[in-house]
């Protein structure tokens, strides 16, 4: 499929874009104020012409959510198709028993109070009486269907007109204002609304394939160019070409062979909000050394032949001299140089303790649009010829790449420390010594270590103690990157190896509270100390500095004012370039007297040339 093909056309993008902002600016004052719980997802969806139900709700509004953003709401909306009139009739025409274009009140109650998501008797008392006119005791489904999707075109055609019509706030493209609406009570129209979802959730119709294709960041964006001031900005342009890539390997140590050598895993994970975190590592060394350094994509063992989609995702590592506090470790040096996947460092090291910091720019591991209705859920468990409950293959092929991952020191076994990090992970709580006794006893063990064949009999027994119901085993798996359809698409394993010339190393694990903050301050670092600050024009205090390394371009907005600015950035001009921030026009809230990461670039296609061409513009200064 082309490219074209596999997007929606421009005016269809810049229409639905349109529409999103409409319903988002109807509900906040700001299109950077972050939705901030389910009912507000609820409420925002509602005045785009959306009728979720709860189920479709808790696909976006998981446990671990806390909050939304309007690119997630834009992506949601690319998503949710509107409700249709022929959708709805089609599910009230299964309750009408008798055919007649009615439903009675006590065929409604039993439909929502008793199938899919229930409903309560005075929620449904409340939605019959606004629904039924005439107070026959009887709906009219089809007057109903008309009068609802009518309300919810009207909403979204006085969104639109409001927006048009307040030339304040078509010029300002993101608000600068954080504020958080009040939850409100349900309306009589959202609560036919909800109605509606739940008649639709409780007769589902037959699956329907839709192209949920996320959008390349060569496209470009749709974004009104009428919202774009230019009295204070700031033009960078840096073409890369391919070939500059290649020009700058490190080579590999003579003698490599003999150098004292460990290694040890990590993965990062995609958030709910959008940051990726991992583990970060703690390296000793005892007296002064040359050291070469490597991270890489890890590839994973019982797919040797399959290419895993995380092996194109960028890695790097940040080595800090570890001070007393973690504010007082200083930058040392990060891999710059790349060779084929693998990112290099050669270098001096004292003796003494340093961190290592790994990092990717979430250029290529980032939130992917939601598979089809029609890709059926990956079974997990099932029963054999006897009615014992046991795990599918591809659960233990899952399970098996797991249990690679957080197999930290590669030995083939989980330590105590290795099995907490995934617990830490998937619960949020520890496994104590007397817990991991209880273990001991029940699944195959070695040297105080679990098996992969104990953690998979592990995860069957707690499959057993559920019945076979899957819910538990899917929020393990998810937390751990898997989609639905058993792909890990929000994960990219990673392994690290140093070298060390002449002395032995330790290096071990870490899990620090502190390690995003000591991760984005030594980003911060990285971008200052390698390239010079240019201001914007018409604000001397507020600075870009723009990185170009030998693979990623990063910016860095640095705000010296005691006001907090807010920073339009474009990178429409831009050429087979990605950014982590996964648009071509955005904003960012810069706090008075702050620096703060703007974006990083990557090129999409490492073998051609690539321009990044950004225009950062202040849109308000508050």
């Amino acid at each position: 499929m082309s490219f074209q093909e596999s997007h929606r056309s421009s005016d269809e993008e810049e229409a639905l874009y349109s529409q999103c902002r409409a319903a988002y600016l109807a509900v906040y004052r700001s299109s950077l104020t972050n939705i901030t719980s389910k009912q507000q997802l609820c409420r925002v969806l509602q005045q785009a012409g959306r009728n979720p139900s709860l189920a479709t709700l808790n696909k976006y509004w998981t446990p671990r959510t806390s909050k939304l953003n309007f690119d997630d709401f834009f992506e949601i909306l690319r998503c949710e198709k509107e409700t249709e009139e022929t959708e709805l009739m089609r599910a009230f025409k299964k309750m009408d028993v008798n055919g007649d274009g009615y439903v009675t009140h006590s065929e409604l109650e039993k439909a929502l109070t008793t199938r899919g998501e229930k409903m309560t008797t005075e929620e449904v008392n409340t939605i019959f009486s606004l629904a039924d006119i005439n107070k026959d005791g009887k709906l009219n489904y089809a007057e109903f269907c008309r009068l609802l999707l009518s309300t919810a075109e009207q909403c979204q055609v006085a969104a639109l007109e409001k927006l048009e019509a307040d030339a304040k706030l078509k010029i300002q493209n993101f608000g600068s204002q954080s504020y958080s609406p009040p939850e409100s009570s349900v309306s009589s129209s959202s609560a036919a609304a909800a109605a509606a979802a739940q008649v639709a959730a409780t007769h589902p119709q037959p699956p329907e394939t839709s192209d949920t294709t996320g959008r390349k960041d060569s496209r470009s964006s749709s974004r009104p160019s009428s919202a774009r001031s230019r009295r204070s900005s700031l033009a960078n342009s840096i073409t890369m070409t391919s070939s500059s890539a290649k020009a700058n390997k490190v080579p590999e140590p003579v003698g490599l062979q003999e150098w004292h050598h460990s290694y040890v895993k990590g993965c990062f994970f995609l958030e709910d909000d959008g940051s990726i975190g991992s583990l970060q590592y703690q390296l000793h060394v005892p007296q002064p050394t040359s050291v070469y350094l490597t991270i890489q994509p890890l590839s994973l063992s019982h797919r040797p032949d399959k290419c895993s989609p995380w092996t194109t995702v960028d890695t790097a590592l940040f080595v800090m001299s570890a001070g007393e506090t973690k504010e007082d470790s200083a930058l040392v040096h990060f891999t710059e140089s790349k060779d084929k996947e693998k990112y290099v460092w050669k270098g001096e090291l004292n003796s003494g303790t340093y961190y290592l910091l790994p990092f990717t720019s979430g250029c290529r591991l980032k939130k992917r649009s939601k598979k089809s209705l029609s890709d059926k859920p990956v079974e997990l468990v099932y029963r054999t010829d006897t009615g014992e409950l046991d795990l599918t293959r591809e659960l233990r092929e899952a399970l098996s790449d797991i249990f690679e991952v957080i197999d930290l020191d590669g030995n083939g076994l989980l330590s105590l420390e290795e099995y907490n990090f995934f617990e830490l992970r998937t619960s949020g709580e520890k496994c104590d010594k007397d817990a991991w006794a209880v273990c001991k006893e029940n699944f195959d063990m070695r040297k105080n270590q679990l098996t992969r064949q104990g953690f998979i009999e592990l995860n069957l027994m707690e499959a057993t103690e559920k019945n076979g119901d899957p819910a538990d085993l899917w929020l393990t798996l998810e937390a751990m990157g898997y989609n639905r359809m058993l792909e890990l698409v929000e994960a990219s394993p990673f392994q690290i190896d140093v070298h060390c010339e002449g002395t032995q190393l330790s290096l071990q694990p870490l899990s620090m509270d502190s390690g995003p903050k000591l991760l984005n301050q030594t980003l911060q670092k990285s971008i200052t100390a390698r390239t010079g600050a240019k201001a914007l024009r018409g604000q001397e205090n507020v600075f870009i500095y723009t990185f170009r390394g030998e693979h990623r371009i990063s910016s860095l907005i640095a705000n010296k004012t005691n006001q907090k600015v807010t920073v339009h950035v474009n990178n429409e001009q831009s050429r087979n370039c990605s950014s982590s921030r996964g648009m071509n026009v955005f904003a960012v809230e810069v706090p008075a007297r702050s620096k703060m990461v703007c974006q990083h670039v990557l090129p999409i296609n490492d073998k051609q040339d690539w321009t990044y061409n950004c225009v950062e513009t202040i849109l308000t200064c508050t």
